[in-house]
């Protein structure tokens, strides 16, 4: 018999019409890897428009997620993917919260005298990092938008504002307009005069910079000032608590955030 040929990694001058149709067929952690190959394969999946992002969108995410608008804050299907990796965590909920299908949205199970809360997926300790949060049903007494470390509680008895109420957790309860942690009102947010309650529907764009140790809010593009300073040197996660029975809170990660 002759002698099996090696096997080796593919040539890095390779067109990259034929690079692109190769990596088609690759999942997320083989790209990963290709990208750290050579500066043309690197260049070859930088663009998040191309087909290779598109396909690998179309095999991870829900139809229901592509075809809606929940997605329009990522501009790009790499964008999307990356969403959806940092999306809602199902396996870190409280155990009366259950993610939907499209992967990007909680729904809190009608459930009395109980508060609920819920992580996303990958915690920050490092860069600068925006999401968008979204309410899509009633806030109830307390609904509350922040992060938590791994250390806070998902979960308890009575109807409380459950982020914020520890050492671990920080948050901005949009009902009473509070900010609140290691369970102490820390101040009235947004401190900007004649602001408004928040509205069912709107978009909120968490900002946490883990550089400057620092937590911030939008709402509508408009950036309502730091309501955290000083954090500590820990992985943040994500986070949400409601109340009210049947209410849902969508979460789209958008990466870093655009200054200016």
């Amino acid at each position: 018999m002759g002698q099996r040929r090696r096997r080796g990694p593919l040539p890095a001058f390779l067109d990259e019409r034929i690079l692109e149709l190769i990596f088609t067929f690759l999942d997320l952690a083989d790209l990963r890897s290709c990208a750290l190959v050579c500066r043309p394969w690197c260049h070859c999946l930088r663009d998040g428009g191309s087909e290779v992002w598109r396909l690998l969108c179309l095999r991870t995410l829900a139809p229901e997620a592509l075809n809606s608008n929940l997605l329009k804050a990522a501009t790009s299907h790499k964008a999307k993917l990356r969403a959806y990796y940092n999306s809602w965590n199902p396996n870190d909920c409280s155990r009366n919260v259950y993610i939907k299908s499209n992967g990007f949205t909680l729904h809190r199970n009608p459930v009395a005298q109980s508060t609920d809360a819920c992580r996303g997926k990958l915690g920050y300790r490092r860069g600068r990092h925006a999401w968008e949060v979204m309410w899509e049903g009633p806030l109830g007494t307390v609904a509350v938008v922040g992060i938590t470390t791994k250390d806070a509680s998902l979960q308890c008895p009575g109807y409380v504002a459950l982020l914020g109420s520890n050492q671990h957790s920080w948050g901005w309860n949009l009902v009473e307009n509070h900010l609140l942690h290691n369970g102490e009102v820390r101040g009235n947010y947004p401190t900007l005069h004649n602001s408004k309650s928040y509205q069912v529907g709107e978009t909120i764009r968490v900002i946490l910079d883990c550089e400057n140790k620092t937590l911030s809010f939008e709402r509508g593009y408009e950036f309502l000032g730091i309501a955290f300073k000083g954090l500590p040197n820990k992985k943040f996660y994500p986070s949400v608590s409601a109340v009210y029975g049947n209410t849902e809170v969508s979460m789209v990660y958008i990466g870093p955030p655009m200054d200016g």
